[in-house]
């Protein structure tokens, strides 16, 4: 363990978010530099709890408790070493992830847990820092290819755990650059895309090839694919979006958040001077409360909208744990993310009944009050009212893989969630060919894209080799125990 006292003598302290008005001037990371010492006061406040829950909460199984105690006993690198062991990019997770680990802590049953996303990005940014982190080429090539088709962190962590046990390894991207939705899809002040860029010269300095422009399917047919490669994973994600129909849905101005988010970080890697969707004095309102609402409030305010409001069709959660949600589980509560602290208003309990345009562009939106009848919400008789609307983003999740020439090449089987139908060894049934992440999964967390691609690539190990040394932290049917 830590500091035997640790949890009994130090409260929870977590980095300042920078000024308000400072940060929407720019598209940095928000957070303020935190001191050593005051990490490793919050490393040593993780105790001898026994059973780790941390670990259930965590789906890819990090060995937290091991480098909260390095931390505290100033060992930096060797933390950093078990850190890696079980991630192959803590700097995405500690600046993305909810942190399912930290709501499973045992300290947070009657006090507030363990800073564990804190230790994590804290930990990793010093050994990037101090030049820890180095290419790990294999001792020799296995004679074998793989290609994976998407370079979100699901495909990047397959390649990553295939070509360091020596296997041939392509990541074939549709976009032009390498990344998926943590380049195009995440905000420059969540993760700077420097934190990206790094891990990618390092995983091509272990060997890993990276075709970008090309959607397979399209570009090279799937049976191409398959004939050139020994084994093919398929990593492309669920980002068919939900859309909203009802009346004036067709009205100009109105977007999928995922058509807007992107030209905003085009923006920020130079190719454009202003976003093709931009937020700039106009009214904006987000349908939808998660993640990626969040994503579109935080970049709207840094475009100077004249107002953001978002929309969210369920009631305002608790601030505290439910009852119905017991510990270690994941609860739903009402959680404020930096977006929220920069301004706009969070509308709760509500519904879109319809657009309202003017010259065929949106430039109002009638919403209605609801209430949740035998779990599904109802209007409220009389509650009908206007917003000025002429920017609507919709961010209401994502159903599954999008329909696409590659889905009608492969003809594998769906399941009725909308998802790639594999085995618990990520295999499809077409022999060689594997499913990892939100393709697979439906649309879920980062640190489970990872997960899930460690676990893909031992499985695509294993068909190749006959055996496999490569750690297989989950089997495709699991279901996350706390989210």
């Amino acid at each position: 363990m830590a500091d035997p006292r640790g949890f009994m003598k130090t409260d929870r302290d977590t980095p300042q978010r920078r000024p308000v008005d400072v940060r929407i001037q720019d598209w940095r990371e928000v957070y303020e530099p935190f001191a050593p010492e005051r990490l490793t006061a919050q490393a040593g406040r993780c105790m001898d709890c026994g059973i780790p829950f941390c670990h259930s909460g965590c789906p890819l199984g990090n060995l937290i408790p091991e480098w909260n105690d390095l931390v505290w006993r100033g060992d930096w690198k060797a933390a950093a070493e078990r850190l890696h062991a079980t991630n192959n990019f803590p700097e995405f997770t500690g600046r993305l992830c909810p942190a399912p680990c930290e709501t499973a802590c045992v300290l947070g049953i009657n006090a507030d847990p363990v800073t564990i996303k804190q230790v994590e990005v804290s930990i990793i940014d010093r050994a990037w820092d101090s030049g820890w982190v180095t290419p790990q080429p294999p001792e020799r090539s296995s004679g074998k290819a793989v290609a994976v088709v998407g370079s979100g962190p699901a495909g990047l962590a397959a390649a990553q755990q295939l070509a360091r046990v020596g296997h041939t390894v392509a990541v074939f991207e549709r976009d032009d650059r390498i990344g998926g939705l943590l380049r195009y899809g995440i905000p420059e002040f969540k993760m700077e895309k420097a934190q990206l860029d790094r891990r990618l010269v390092q995983m091509a300095q272990e060997g890993v090839k990276f075709r970008t422009g090309i959607e397979v399917g399209v570009d090279i047919t799937f049976t191409t694919l398959q004939q050139r490669y020994d084994a093919v994973v398929l990593a492309v994600g669920a980002t068919r979006w939900r859309d909203l129909a009802v009346p004036g849905r067709e009205l100009a101005g109105i977007y999928q958040a995922m058509e807007y988010l992107p030209g905003a970080n085009r923006v920020q890697e130079g190719d454009l001077e202003i976003a093709p969707i931009d937020a700039a004095g106009r009214h904006v309102v987000i349908i939808g409360g998660g993640d990626t609402g969040a994503d579109c409030l935080g970049t709207a305010h840094r475009q100077g909208a004249a107002s953001v409001t978002q929309l969210e069709i369920l009631p305002t959660p608790p601030v505290s744990r439910p009852d119905a949600q017991p510990w270690p589980t994941y609860p739903m509560v009402l959680r404020t993310s930096s977006a929220h602290e920069e301004g706009g208003e969070r509308v709760y309990a509500v519904s879109t009944e319809e657009f309202i345009g003017l010259d065929g562009r949106v430039r109002s939106l009638r919403l209605v009050d609801v209430e949740l009848v035998d779990g599904r919400p109802q209007p409220v008789a009389g509650s009908s009212r206007e917003i000025p609307a002429d920017l609507v983003l919709l961010a209401m999740g994502f159903t599954g893989p999008e329909s696409s020439p590659l889905l009608e090449q492969m003809g594998i089987p769906m399941t009725d969630r909308g998802t790639m139908a594999r085995d618990d060894d990520y295999a499809t049934d077409l022999p060689g060919v594997f499913v990892a992440g939100d393709a697979g999964r439906g649309q879920s967390l980062i640190v489970w894209a990872i997960a899930e691609g460690r676990a893909a690539a031992a499985s695509v190990d294993r068909f190749l080799s006959g055996e496999t040394n490569l750690p297989s932290p989950i089997p495709a049917s699991a279901r996350p125990l706390t989210v």
